[in-house]
């Protein structure tokens, strides 16, 4: 009997709900990274295109992608996927026999073009790759090895999405295999920033209380990654903002769901 799990993570109007179907037998442990994946010949892919290329030098995605311990044969939840910059290196790293799934919001009602990320599903090279779009409601057949949020877990806190960020991050512990990875990445916020006001304006977010969340929902935070830091941000611009765009300060968490 497959067991099944809904993640639902509404962050388009409605607000972050999941439900978890009760499973016939236990839930399966996550799968052990393989010894050595070669992260770099994940980056140096030739099908990469090369607008991702151009942001590697500031996205260091070969430590990330160790950091994060992906591996192959492993299953992927890229939440918030965007146009695929992770979705592929975790495609090519997982392999044949692993998944990836790239969850984004809905397309919005007047939307005239399709979302990128299904340039990436479609394309042979990327067999491995699911797209959900289906507002953020994903139905899977098995659990994820690893979960990973890029700069968008600000967003679960603006206003106009109506997200209950608590039930979001139960969402993401029920998706996970007991000793599954959650990768927290996010443009960092002065210490003790208001959270609500700082995602709204400045699109960032403290630190804390991210990790103050996870927790919450039964995550141990396991290490932290200093591969995103610039000290030379002051955390009080904008992201999009001039010079700082695709330089601010991020922090990058790793959790662990434990077993």
């Amino acid at each position: 009997m497959k067991r099944a799990l809904i993640l639902a993570l509404a962050l388009a109007c409605a607000a972050c709900t999941s439900q978890m179907a009760p499973a016939a037998a236990p839930p399966t442990e996550a799968a052990a990274p393989a010894a050595g994946p070669d992260y770099g010949a994940a980056v140096a892919d030739a099908a990469r295109p090369p607008a991702d290329v151009e942001r590697d030098a500031l996205r260091h995605p070969a430590a990330i992608l160790a950091f994060a311990g992906v591996a192959p044969g492993q299953h992927v939840v890229d939440l918030g996927a965007g146009g695929g910059y992770y979705t592929r290196l975790f495609s090519a790293v997982v392999g044949p026999q692993g998944r990836v799934t790239a969850v984004i919001r809905p397309p919005r009602p007047d939307a005239t073009e399709r979302p990128r990320i299904y340039a990436v599903s479609e394309d042979p090279r990327y067999a491995n790759v699911v797209v959900n779009a289906d507002g953020y409601v994903l139905a899977l057949d098995q659990p994820a090895d690893v979960i990973f949020v890029s700069q968008i877990y600000h967003d679960f806190f603006l206003p106009q999405l109506a997200i209950d960020p608590a039930a979001a991050a139960r969402a993401m512990f029920a998706a996970l295999k007991p000793g599954g990875t959650l990768i927290i990445i996010d443009h960092s916020a002065a210490p003790g920033s208001p959270v609500v006001e700082t995602a709204s304006t400045l699109h960032r977010i403290d630190e804390a209380a991210v990790v103050r969340d996870m927790q919450a929902a039964g995550f141990v935070l396991e290490a932290d990654a200093q591969t995103l830091r610039n000290p030379a941000d002051d955390r009080s611009i904008r992201v999009f903002e001039g010079d700082i765009r695709g330089r601010t300060d991020q922090f990058v968490l790793r959790f662990r769901k434990p077993n």
